[in-house]
């Protein structure tokens, strides 16, 4: 059973994806970790992450100890996984790894392509939304949970930048796959989400 879940930033895709997993007994890849991983390792060297031959260097190179770094969240991480994730030459580095961890034992996994590129076929494809404001209250609330200080209009640029940066990237660009079903989470909490995505993946498989 492979189920891609995948959507813009804070939309609340990988605490669904989290969630489900646990429900259906399913490992777990949060494939952003991959990139978030990749743009650190480029930043720890001093290069830029747009660099095509740093960011193909650092993929190629990942540990299982890269996935465990306590500073893969954040602006920088954040802007430093999406500056990676445009390169046609890193996501093809990591493509494999994310296709060998579902084939196996089946996985939920979540991203921006998992459904477009990384498991076409997969037997279940969420497309999770949100609207912008909801998005941007959601991320304020978590970055100040961290203890951290931003504004919150800091955030909603944020945000909206790396939506733009998503959809407009030659390299897999974030949009549902044709099959996906689209899930708005706006107007639901973690809760609600959770219990209609599970009901929904449930419908359309006999498997459980």
């Amino acid at each position: 059973m492979i189920i891609a879940i995948d959507g813009p930033a804070a939309a609340g895709k990988g605490t669904l994806a989290r969630r489900i997993a646990a429900a259906l007994g399913l490992p777990y890849l949060d494939t952003g970790l991959l990139y978030r991983a990749v743009g650190r390792r480029v930043l720890d060297t001093g290069a830029d992450p747009a660099d095509v031959e740093a960011a193909t260097a650092a993929a190629r190179s990942l540990t299982e100890a890269d996935f465990q770094r306590s500073d893969l969240r954040g602006p920088e991480a954040d802007k430093a996984a999406s500056q990676v994730a445009s390169i046609p030459a890193v996501r093809a580095a990591l493509l494999d790894y994310q296709r060998h961890y579902g084939a196996t034992k089946g996985a939920v996994l979540d991203g921006r392509d998992i459904g477009t590129i990384v498991f076409p076929h997969a037997d279940v494809k969420l497309f999770v939304t949100a609207s912008l404001e909801a998005r941007t209250q959601r991320r304020h609330a978590e970055i100040l949970g961290r203890g951290e200080a931003t504004s919150i209009d800091a955030v909603r640029a944020d945000l909206a930048a790396r939506d733009e940066a998503d959809r407009t990237r030659a390299a897999a660009p974030l949009k549902p796959a044709h099959d996906a079903t689209l899930f708005d989470t706006s107007e639901m909490d973690a809760d609600m989400a959770f219990a209609k995505a599970l009901l929904l993946v449930k419908s359309k498989t006999s498997s459980f």
